[in-house]
């Protein structure tokens, strides 16, 4: 915090045991606040009093309104969506000078269909009003990440199963589970800044604003991983009619198998709060690095576009287990400033 925003004032002694501090009336005026109103103190991990007048959950609510016309661009009404959502608005509300065109109410559902707990309350020929029916509380950080986990770990292991029985339908089936991993990543993100903004919230869910700001990194660093993977899957794909080295599908294999046992034990690292498991995770990853190498050499000897399509999947593996590496420093940094608190 700047020194410069803050306002020093002296403690007041009331009767023999009780103290009491002035607060200052440009907030009170601010906050359209008035004698006898009630107002939240909440007692920080850091030591700190947080001072809000929004003690009830209605007056915390926050509105977005979109204005859209025929000729907005509809990936960005789409990103637009996504920000409002991921900024944790609890309403959004999408209005037309004109009757909302068929793409408009496509581009909507669409959303609606890759978050959670977002639906449409009100709905006009110029307006749809969506609101949030999620209790942040009902869906611990940790719940999530699992579930993240376990969703890359199918992935994973069906992308390489494809690879070894060329099975075309299998990695379309990986690339479109991308799709709830970029969901429950929003859904973290959201999270986190709601709690950002509003830290009543950490206290509910039973979780410090440290742990959620790494919850959130970790999910960023798990979402780009299945984007890897889904990277994997792509160049698989043009291997399908290619004749290829047995030896190269068995490296690329045990290779990705020791990529996904360093992500495993990055995010089990952050569960236990063990920072020496994450710590051995980060000198893990020079091995799998050699291992890459070693595969590399090998496709050099296949002809031009499959030793291309090799060298982007050995790529892939590589970037999953440096990401694993992030992780496991998110967790570090998270762990020595818990301890030091």
């Amino acid at each position: 915090m700047n020194s410069e925003n803050i306002e020093i004032r002296s403690l007041q002694m009331t009767g023999r045991s009780s103290y009491i501090l002035t607060l200052p009336k440009e907030w009170i005026n601010s906050s359209k606040l008035k004698k006898n109103d009630k107002i939240g103190i909440i007692p920080q991990s850091d030591g700190t009093l947080l001072i809000t007048p929004k003690i009830y959950r209605e007056q915390t609510r926050r509105e977005k309104h979109l204005k859209v016309d025929d000729q907005i661009d509809k990936t960005y009404l789409f990103r637009q969506l996504i920000g409002a959502y991921i900024s944790g608005y609890n309403s959004i509300i999408i209005k037309s000078s004109t009757i909302l065109s068929v793409s408009v109410r496509n581009i909507v559902n669409k959303f609606i269909q890759t978050t959670v707990g977002q639906e449409v309350m009100e709905e006009t020929d110029t307006s749809i009003t969506l609101k949030d029916l999620l209790n942040p509380v009902e869906m611990p950080f940790n719940n999530t990440i699992k579930r993240m986990q376990i969703l890359v770990g199918s992935m994973h292991k069906d992308v390489m199963q494809a690879l070894q029985n060329k099975d075309k339908r299998l990695l379309e089936d990986v690339i479109l589970r991308d799709n709830i991993l970029d969901r429950l990543n929003w859904l973290i993100a959201r999270q986190y800044n709601i709690i950002s903004k509003n830290t009543s919230l950490a206290k509910k869910m039973e979780i410090t604003v440290g742990r959620s700001s790494t919850s959130f990194l970790i999910s960023r660093t798990i979402e780009r991983i299945g984007d890897h993977i889904v990277r994997i899957a792509h160049n698989i794909l043009k291997l399908i009619d290619v004749e290829i080295d047995n030896k190269i599908v068995d490296n690329i294999n045990s290779t990705s198998d020791v990529a996904l046992d360093i992500f495993r034990k990055s995010i089990a690292s952050f569960f236990k709060g063990d920072i020496k498991t994450a710590n051995d995770v980060i000198e893990s990853v020079k091995k799998l690095e050699n291992r890459c190498n070693e595969i590399n050499t090998l496709a050099l000897q296949e002809k031009g576009a499959t030793a291309v399509s090799f060298g982007y999947i050995v790529e892939s593996m590589r970037r999953i287990g440096e990401y694993a590496e992030d992780i496991s420093e998110h967790v570090i940094n998270y762990l020595i400033d818990e301890d030091k608190k």
